[in-house]
């Protein structure tokens, strides 16, 4: 074999290299950001760190569009069996271990009504389906005197796979045609980011406003907000009226960003239903697209230090495991027991990430292709055999005639 063919053999293609973008340390630093605010929000330490999901959205509605736009110009389509591998790889190996362990440990130990609500829960996770599964079940998100489940917090991973199944279709055919691909899906996403805050508006008179903070109708415009600044147009905008002013335009998106953090108090701040949550994650979406296009601002620089950064590389499995951890230890109680649940979630997801995460999706020959397939199809049903043979604790019973 020559040299150049030798080259040529190790070489990437097109399409494996399509979808690569330099790595942005301060995009890491603000996952740590996002999952350290809903930490806080679960321990009672900090009323608006709920809004770490928005930031986790539009995070994904940038990069997914970012990736698939990069694909439809290298190579003029995107593989959807490709994006799709891509996804399961990255996310089901620690889902389906958490869930897994979770739920025979909740069997084993837990009292009847968390075990009832775990077996009931679990397979709507599986299926993608838990917020409206949850919604149907009139799951308030912010009743603190309701029952707890262990996997109620899942309501956002499934609003986010429900966008990965949908919008890479819909750049597909947006992206069809040739020319200003970018330009045509920054116009759709920006038109149904539009719809979504009006379904918001519409729907947020109700008493208990879940059904429009947890429905993926009325959420999709923080992931969509996030791919507008993805798209071509939106770096050129951008350039045009930050300039110089790039570094004092992010100090002022991220003081915004933590003033609402700190005042919002979910059921008790109807704005955020009204217009609020719209604008806060505009401003998500327009900050990560200044620390992306200006990488040297005081707020990307922060944001790229090294312990923001390993907290953000974590924090897919940390949501994951901390409110299980949670819920079954009671942060809430004190700080000392709010140091101890942190910890164990903390350490529980570095676990998943360098022992599950990191070599399914790196390094496992095992999970791509054809055989990357079945072991997805057996993981699906090892799943489903699970919930149907685990016994659920009989509903507790009432002696109707002690009533009277």
């Amino acid at each position: 074999m020559t040299r150049v063919q030798a080259a040529a053999a190790t070489r990437p293609t097109t399409r494996q290299t399509a979808g690569r973008r330099p790595h942005l340390p301060a995009l890491d630093g603000l996952r740590g950001v996002a999952i350290l605010g809903v930490l806080l929000f679960h321990t009672g330490h900090l009323p608006g760190g709920f809004l770490g999901v928005d930031l986790f959205f539009a995070l994904s509605g940038y990069l997914i569009t970012g990736l698939l736009l990069r694909e439809i110009e290298a190579t003029g389509a995107v593989s959807l069996a490709a994006f799709w591998g891509r996804r399961v790889r990255r996310l089901l190996p620690a889902l389906a271990t958490m869930l897994t362990v979770v739920t025979v440990l909740v069997w084993a130990v837990g009292p009847p009504d968390l075990v009832r609500t775990t077996l009931a829960d679990g397979p709507w996770v599986q299926a993608n389906l838990v917020n409206w599964h949850l919604l149907a079940e009139s799951a308030a998100y912010w009743d603190r005197f309701g029952p707890d489940r262990l996997f109620e917090h899942l309501w956002s991973i499934a609003v986010e796979e429900q966008f990965y199944l949908v919008w890479p279709v819909l750049v597909l055919v947006i992206a069809r045609g040739g020319r200003r691909a970018g330009r045509r899906v920054a116009v759709t996403a920006a038109v149904a980011s539009a719809v979504s805050l009006v379904l918001m508006v519409a729907l947020a008179g109700a008493p208990d406003p879940t059904r429009v903070y947890t429905g993926t109708d009325t959420r999709a415009f923080s992931l969509l907000l996030g791919a507008v600044v993805a798209t071509r147009p939106a770096p050129a905008a951008s350039a045009r009226t930050a300039g110089r002013w790039a570094g004092v335009a992010s100090v002022s998106l991220a003081a915004g960003i933590g003033a609402v953090w700190s005042l919002a108090d979910g059921v008790n701040s109807p704005w955020l239903f009204t217009g609020g949550l719209f604008a806060h994650s505009l401003a998500a979406a327009l900050l990560i697209g200044l620390c992306v296009r200006e990488p040297r601002t005081p707020v990307a620089t922060l944001l790229a230090r090294r312990s923001l950064r390993w907290l953000g590389l974590i924090s897919y499995s940390l949501y994951l495991w901390h409110w299980p951890v949670f819920v079954l230890l009671s942060p809430q109680r004190g700080w000392i027991r709010t140091v101890a649940a942190c910890a164990l979630s903390i350490g529980l997801a570095a676990l998943s990430k360098y022992l599950i995460e990191d070599p399914i999706r790196f390094r496992a020959t095992w999970a791509r292709g054809r055989s990357g397939v079945l072991a997805f199809a057996a993981v699906m049903v090892g799943l489903a055999l699970l919930w149907s043979a685990l016994p659920a604790p009989a509903p507790p019973t009432v002696d109707i005639g002690r009533l009277g």
